[in-house]
């Protein structure tokens, strides 16, 4: 299909209110990770007990979008980005509310199933991104399109981080992080509802083969039966791969998100309700942009649309600055804060790059365009089944043995050789995985 100006604005129509709403729908999700700390204090939890928390969230996420991922492949994207958006925003209200009432006897419980329900409705939002741009963007175009997957996401983490900073820098109450997002999410779901079409025919264009080895012409409102739909994951020696990796690259990244702000805070100095904290979400958001644009780029020009190369490189990239962060240098003081939140934005151009690529560009390119929610909800799954790790476990890690392997309490830790000790292995192994499948590439033969 010849994509005239006027199919590529209705594109745009399509997945830039997708993209901000799942950037709203992530600051729904990451606003825990900035007040974590605090609600630790404030309730006298430690961090293996909030990890509690995170892991119960974690894994809800991993096996809700094993079962929303052929969900989304029957009902449709659109349905599915409305579903969740609407769910995550009323949970966001109430976690908002039990707080700000003192509805807090059993916080531990109360919190951790408020929170397994919001990231329930929250693993809608790449599924559904995922299978209304697998028949909007052609298999030469999704690499750039992972780049643009990697926009969606560092833009929630600058809201749930720089915007979260800032408002709670203003509020008299950390409560007020939960409430900003029930009002955006909300928005966005008017949004989506006006303009988000499934595909081309539904806006008043024509459908056309995306060259992933799907039938262009087989009627959305045919899915595939669920048993077609597993074998595609299964049977498919390619996905199993991506598996195993998207395994090792969710404890990689919410092993740094989780535990980013006590790592400013603790080893560093720096408050989050400091003037520079909210450069940290800027940095996300900046590092996150430029590695999902460089992944794809790289992908679509230097290796034929092949994504296991360019995930490698950044696997090993990964290491490297993920050894940088255990140095800790100048810590506590102004340069070394600096220094630390170039870092952490350095960190996440490599993590979100391998994020976007695989979650967002590989799904649809090996599910195809009847299996795409399938194939993302496998892979994204499995990445929240292998963070939850870093819940209950990084954060008992944390506990017991500190920052830099002394847990005396009121010791000042001198590096962070501990915390980044945990996650580099699993850097390299994710490289590892992709040696395996180093000439896989979307077509017929493999889709």
């Amino acid at each position: 299909m010849e994509q005239t100006k006027a199919y590529r604005f209705r594109r745009f129509l399509n997945w830039f209110p997708l993209g901000l709403t799942y950037a709203t729908m992530y600051m729904g999700r990451y606003n825990f990770n900035v007040v974590k700390s605090d609600i630790g204090l404030w309730y006298h939890l430690d961090k293996a007990q909030m990890g509690i928390i995170a892991t119960a969230g974690f894994w809800t996420y991993g096996l809700a979008v094993a079962i929303n991922g052929p969900l989304a492949d029957r009902i449709g994207g659109r349905r599915a980005i409305l579903v969740g958006a609407l769910g995550a925003a009323v949970m966001n209200l109430l976690v908002g509310l039990m707080f700000l009432n003192g509805w807090t006897t059993r916080l531990l419980v109360s919190m951790s199933l408020l929170w397994s329900l919001n990231m329930y409705f929250q693993s809608f939002g790449a599924l559904s991104v995922v299978k209304v741009n697998s028949t909007w963007f052609h298999v030469r175009e999704r690499g750039i399109f992972g780049g643009i997957f990697g926009v969606m996401i560092s833009s929630g983490y600058f809201l749930a981080t720089s915007v979260g900073a800032w408002l709670l820098a203003c509020s008299r109450s950390w409560t007020i992080i939960w409430f900003a997002p029930v009002a955006a999410m909300g928005v966005m779901v008017g949004v989506d509802y006006a303009l988000v079409r499934n595909r081309p025919s539904h806006a008043g264009f024509t459908d056309f083969d995306t060259g992933d080895g799907s039938d262009a012409h087989l009627a959305e409102d045919r899915p595939l039966p669920i048993k077609e739909l597993l074998a595609k994951v299964i049977g498919n020696p390619v996905i199993v791969a991506l598996v195993f990796a998207e395994f090792c690259t969710g404890f990689v990244r919410q092993g740094v998100m989780l535990y980013f702000t006590e790592y400013l805070e603790q080893v560093y100095h720096l408050s989050k309700r400091a003037a520079w904290f909210g450069a940290t979400g800027v940095a996300f958001m900046v590092g996150g942009i430029l590695g999902g644009l460089l992944c794809g780029w790289m992908s679509d020009q230097l290796f034929q649309s092949r994504r296991p190369p360019v995930a490698f490189i950044f696997y090993l990239v990964q290491v490297v600055m993920l050894a940088l962060l255990g140095m800790a240098l100048g810590r506590g003081t102004h340069g070394g804060q600096v220094w630390a939140i170039v870092l952490l934005g350095l960190t996440a151009m490599f993590i979100f790059g391998v994020h976007g690529m695989l979650s967002g560009t590989a799904s649809m390119d090996f599910g195809g365009r009847k299996a795409a929610a399938t194939v993302a909800g496998a892979l994204d799954g499995i990445q929240y089944i292998g963070s939850g790790l870093t819940g209950f476990g990084l954060g008992w890690v944390l506990r017991t043995y500190g920052w830099d392997g002394v847990a005396t309490h009121g010791h000042v830790p001198s590096h962070a050789w501990v915390w980044v000790g945990c996650i580099i292995p699993f850097s390299l192994v994710g490289a590892c995985i992709m040696t395996t499948i180093w000439k896989a590439k979307p077509g017929s033969a493999t889709a």
